[in-house]
C-alpha cells in the first residue's frame, strides 16, 4: 500500500463529524455571518467548551475575559477559530485508534509540543497571527496513527534512534513514503485548506529554498521537538544543520526559551485536547 491508500483506509475509519462539514461550509460561505457560525458550534457543548478554554488560556494572552462564541470569532479571527475547530474534531477522530495508553500519551505529548514550539518560533520571528502556526505542530504526525491502526507492526519497524538515522528516513525505507506524506493524504481526504497539507506534506525537507516558511518552522520544530528526550545538550545539531538555523537567524537562548516555553504550556493544551494525555504530569 501507498500513502494514499493507507489514507483512503483511514478516512473510513477516522471521520470528522457533521458538525464539523456544517461549520466548513458556513466558513466557506463568503454569505454567512459570525452568528450563523457560532450557532452551529454552540449545539456541541464539548466543543464550545474547548474554544472557550483554548481562547482564554496564556495560548492567546488576551487580556479581556472571552465568555462567547461571537466573540471569540470577533476576537481571534474566523481563521485562527476555525484552526481550534480543526484541533478539536482531529483530536476527536483519532480516539478509537487502536494503540497502548502509554503510546498515545507520548504521542499527543509530542504533537503538542511541536505545536507550541512552531507558535513560539513563529512569535520570535514576528510573523503575522503566530498562534495559527500552531494547528501544523498539531497535526503534523496524524500519518503514523493512520498506520498504526492499519499496520502496527509497521510502526515498530519505523521506531528509529534520531541519533543515527532521522525517523523519517526509516519511514520511507520500511513503508516507502513518510508519515508525513501520509498524514498529507489524510488531511486532503479531509478536504482541510491546501495550506495546511502543503506544509505537513513539506516538513521533512531539508532544503529551505524549496520550502515556504510556514514547512520551514515546522521542520525546525518538529526536529527541537524530538531532541527533547535525547540526553546530549546539543543534540539539536544532529538534526539541523547550521544552515536551516541560521535562516531564522535563531540563538541558542532562543531555542532554550522555546523548550522553557513548551514546558510551561504544555499541561494547559493537553488538558484541553487530550485530558488523558495531561493525567501523566
Amino acid at each position: 500500500m501507498n500513502a494514499i491508500e493507507y489514507a483512503e483506509k483511514a478516512s473510513e475509519i477516522f471521520v470528522l463529524s457533521d458538525s464539523f462539514l456544517r461549520i466548513k461550509e458556513l466558513i466557506d460561505d463568503e454569505s454567512s455571518t459570525i452568528d450563523d457560525i457560532s450557532d452551529v458550534i454552540l449545539v456541541d457543548p464539548a466543543l464550545t467548551g474547548s474554544i472557550l478554554k483554548l481562547a482564554n488560556s496564556s495560548f492567546f494572552s488576551y487580556p479581556g475575559k472571552i465568555d462567547t462564541i461571537s466573540k471569540a470569532v470577533l476576537v481571534l479571527g474566523i481563521t485562527e477559530v476555525y484552526n481550534l475547530i480543526i484541533a478539536y474534531f482531529s483530536t476527536q477522530a483519532f480516539k478509537s485508534v487502536s494503540a497502548e495508553k502509554d503510546y498515545l500519551e507520548k504521542f499527543w505529548e509530542q504533537s503538542v509540543d511541536c505545536a507550541l514550539l512552531i507558535k513560539f518560533f513563529g512569535s520570535c520571528l514576528n510573523l503575522p497571527n503566530a498562534e495559527r502556526l500552531f494547528i501544523l505542530g498539531l497535526l503534523y504526525n496524524l500519518g503514523e496513527l493512520v498506520v498504526q491502526q492499519i499496520a502496527p507492526n509497521k510502526v515498530a519497524e519505523c521506531q528509529s534512534d534520531e541519533l543515527v538515522l532521522p525517523s523519517w528516513q526509516k519511514q520511507k525505507d520500511v513503508l516507502g513514503f513518510t508519515y508525513a506524506d501520509c498524514g498529507a493524504e489524510l488531511l486532503k481526504q479531509w478536504q482541510l485548506p491546501y495550506s495546511i497539507v502543503s506544509s505537513i506534506r513539506n516538513q521533512n525537507e531539508d532544503d529551505f529554498e524549496h520550502i515556504n516558511v510556514e514547512s520551514q518552522l515546522l521542520c525546525l520544530s518538529k526536529r527541537v521537538m524530538l531532541t527533547l528526550s535525547m540526553d546530549k545538550a546539543d543534540s539539536h545539531s544532529l538534526l539541523l544543520n547550521d544552515e536551516q538555523l541560521t535562516s531564522f537567524s535563531l540563538e541558542e537562548e532562543v531555542l532554550v526559551s522555546a523548550v522553557e516555553y513548551c514546558d510551561l504550556e504544555r499541561l494547559g493544551v493537553l488538558s484541553i485536547l487530550n485530558p488523558s494525555a495531561a493525567l501523566v504530569y
